[in-house]
């Protein structure tokens, strides 16, 4: 059976932004740590040892979505039930309501793929409670500690200093199937599309290209295999390609906006504030779209937009 996989993968700078701590009308930091130590406490030595690792350690920046037979950090399997409940309110506290259901959409999408893949020999292991979670350092409100939270089609990483998260990058929501056709299984309902608006929204910038703004756009008739740089600590540093949002009619800025906030608006309302307002001090104009592969749906494609504070690929 053919089924498509949808990757968004987003990038920050290869900093961390230092404009988050001006939007704290209702700031992520504190609650995350909060809920850190909650989770953390739950935990008894042997889990904590998983579960919490140094700062320092290499395994902070060492990161994927594909399923790996091992990872960093403590699965959901390997916990009970109240400490199930203390992890998923931990990320819940990382993301917006938005950015959370993506997020358990995709965990139980392990339960179709399993059922789906089940006469399949040697595959890889469709798992929906081997999602793991990694605390790096102590969570303090006047000290600096990291979050991961990953598993198949799922990798997101944070670090929170003073109470102001810093980084929330790199950031990866993967779905497969794009669009869910079967009733299989209870715990996805039929229609389900995680990334829906990541790509129609893009579709409907591409479409409403004029033939000489699609010959700038348009990099390649064939979509790339993948995502670059997937599992490497920094994002490619490749200067931006495409059609710029200076050369758009008023129409596709206002969709090529209305694309880059549907990524910001998968983290809290300060933090998506934040990475908003570092592209606007940046400047818009120097943000770029880039499209390769087939301008309509079901057929592989693939777009990046990129400027001096982010990078986006789908």
């Amino acid at each position: 059976m053919h089924r498509k996989l949808l990757v968004a993968l987003l990038f920050l700078g290869l900093v961390a932004s230092s404009t988050a701590a001006l939007f704290r009308s209702a700031p992520a930091g504190p609650a995350m740590t909060t809920a850190a130590e909650a989770f953390l406490a739950s935990l008894d030595e042997a889990q904590r040892a998983k579960a919490q690792l140094d700062y320092a350690s290499p395994a902070r920046v060492d990161w994927h979505f594909i399923p790996k037979p091992t990872r960093k950090g403590l699965q959901i399997r390997e916990m009970n039930s109240d400490q199930r409940d203390a992890a998923l309110k931990l990320l819940s506290t990382a993301l917006s309501q938005t950015g959370y259901g993506k997020a358990t959409q995709i965990m139980a999408l392990e339960h179709l793929l399993a059922e789906l893949e089940k006469t399949r020999v040697g595959g890889p292991v469709r798992d929906a409670e081997r999602y793991y979670f990694t605390v790096f350092d102590k969570p303090t409100a006047d000290g600096r500690w990291g979050l991961s939270i990953e598993g198949h089609h799922m990798s997101l990483n944070f670090v929170v200093e003073r109470g102001s998260v810093i980084s929330s990058t790199p950031a990866v929501f993967a779905t497969n199937p794009a669009v869910v056709k079967s009733s299989t299984v209870p715990q996805v309902k039929v229609g389900t599309r995680v990334l829906a608006s990541e790509e129609t929204i893009a579709f409907e910038l591409v479409g409403s290209l004029s033939t000489e703004q699609r010959g700038v756009a348009i990099r390649a008739a064939k979509a790339p295999a993948e995502i670059r740089a997937a599992g490497e600590a920094q994002p490619p540093t490749a200067a931006p390609v495409g059609l710029s949002h200076e050369q758009m009619n008023p129409t596709q800025r206002a969709t090529l906006e209305r694309l880059v906030r549907e990524y910001a608006a998968n983290m809290p309302d300060d933090v998506a504030e934040a990475r908003l307002k570092d592209i606007v001090e940046a400047g818009w104009g120097k943000v770029y779209f880039a499209w390769e592969g087939a301008d309509q749906p079901g057929v592989g494609h693939y777009y990046r937009v990129q400027g001096p504070t982010f990078l986006i690929e789908f």
